[in-house]
């Protein structure tokens, strides 16, 4: 059986959780690929609201098999409080799959995000303090502590000593901290080695045996196309591959094995934390659609910035990710308005872009070009087929879906679990 990728379209926070639901219990591996608890997925099932920060969305379906990749950094702490959490509130997590390659968040690493982001002041990036970068830095540079280093506590000292030898150098001269010790990073991490053991093994061969016994296959983008590494809005990016070419990095699983990628699209843009966003709003509008929409971090709790839909980014991701099927989700928030504005191009110091600038600077200085859609009025969070949504709402996705040249395969219109329009089928 083929893999599917699952990506964010913007700067994250689209809903990809409703995609992953959509497809249900046809799903057998749902493999989160990438990031760590610097971001988070929100899904409502019968009223219930489950906020998911390191496990992959499918741990809230039994028939399905959590994975966490190689790709991704992993807080233990967070993992486990979060762990903790379903279980008190009756789900399992016992399926639960973790990677032995899969790189650990150290104090270090935390310190240093923290107080780096301080540092840079004005300039800062935006990120949640978590040590997300630094522990990324640390996997690129050969230093970072995987999961399989804490069941040898030999090797995990003599790495975690290694590590130190620098850090503490510049947590002490640069920053004017003090000092963390090797006994310090270890008393954090040993603790967890005996919980995690029975969860660790090589996901690699375990999804290459799953896709060759005709299981479905998930793999999960946290984060977006717009905060990735190498085709986001550099810097203002998350520090790993939050794209399709990102899930075969991050979960072990060779490209010829992909056959579709769908991407969430959400039907007015966020973001969070610094960088350049063309269509944002500073005015009632904006306020509007932050309060209707709930647009607040399912991890930090932060005020998302907002704006109105822009398919030139639609358009972006359609291309750097290959996608087959959108999911538009929270059309149901621009219910309302009289007019639905859609970004159809920009015009940087007069002339007009259709595509993404180049230029980084050319990005940072680009005026929206809207087109006018007409709004509707009338209440569609209980609608459930397409041609029973207002002909306003139905007009609105079509020019999407013309825009951004991919099929919008389903529509979400509420916060609930099946609060969502199927047009075409996201499984084969």
């Amino acid at each position: 059986m083929p893999a599917i990728v699952l990506v964010g379209a913007q700067w994250g926070d689209e809903g990809k959780g409703k995609a992953t639901d959509l497809m249900g219990s046809d799903v057998h591996y749902v493999v989160k690929f990438n990031g760590g608890n610097n971001a988070g997925h929100t899904i409502v099932i019968d009223g219930e609201k489950y906020a998911l920060h390191l496990l992959p969305s499918g741990i809230l379906t039994p028939t399905c098999t959590p994975v966490i990749g190689n790709g991704v950094v992993i807080d233990l702490e967070v993992l486990f409080r979060e762990i903790d959490d379903l279980e008190a509130r009756g789900v399992s997590t016992e399926k639960l799959v973790v990677s032995a390659n899969a790189h650990v968040i150290t104090p270090y690493n935390r310190t240093l995000d923290k107080v780096g982001e301080r540092f840079l002041g004005s300039r800062k990036i935006g990120t949640t303090g978590r040590g997300i970068g630094p522990t990324y830095a640390d996997k690129m540079s050969r230093n970072g502590i995987r999961v399989q280093d804490l069941f040898d506590p030999h090797i995990l000292e003599q790495k975690v000593e290694a590590a130190l030898a620098f850090k503490n150098q510049v947590l002490t001269k640069i920053y004017n901290r003090r000092a963390i010790t090797v006994q310090e990073v270890m008393d954090e991490l040993l603790p967890y080695a005996e919980r995690l053991a029975p969860m660790v093994t090589d996901t690699t061969l375990l999804l290459e045996q799953a896709l060759n016994e005709g299981r479905n296959v998930l793999l999960e983008a946290g984060q977006a196309t717009l905060l990735d590494v190498d085709h986001g809005t550099y810097p203002y990016v998350t520090s790993s591959s939050a794209t399709a070419g990102g899930a075969c990095t991050g979960s072990g699983i060779p490209p010829t094995r992909v056959s579709r990628v769908i991407a969430v699209l959400k039907a007015y843009t966020t973001r969070v934390g610094e960088g350049p966003f063309p269509t944002e709003l500073f005015d009632d509008d904006g306020e509007f659609l932050r309060k209707t929409g709930a647009e607040y971090g399912t991890t930090t709790g932060r005020p998302r910035r907002c704006g109105w839909m822009d398919v030139v980014i639609g358009r972006y991701a359609t291309r750097i990710n290959g996608v087959t099927d959108f999911v538009v989700t929270k059309l149901d928030v621009l219910t309302g308005l009289e007019k639905v504005p859609i970004c159809v191009a920009y015009d940087v110091d007069g002339v007009r872009h259709d595509e993404m600038p180049v230029n980084q600077s050319d990005f940072h200085h680009a005026k929206p070009i809207y087109e006018e859609m007409d709004g509707w009025w009338e209440d569609i969070t209980g609608v459930r087929t397409f041609e029973d949504l207002p002909a306003n709402a139905q007009a609105y996705i079509l020019r999407v879906e013309e825009l951004i040249g991919a099929r919008v395969s389903a529509i979400g219109v509420g916060p609930g679990r099946d609060a969502i329009i199927a047009r075409h089928p996201l499984l084969d």
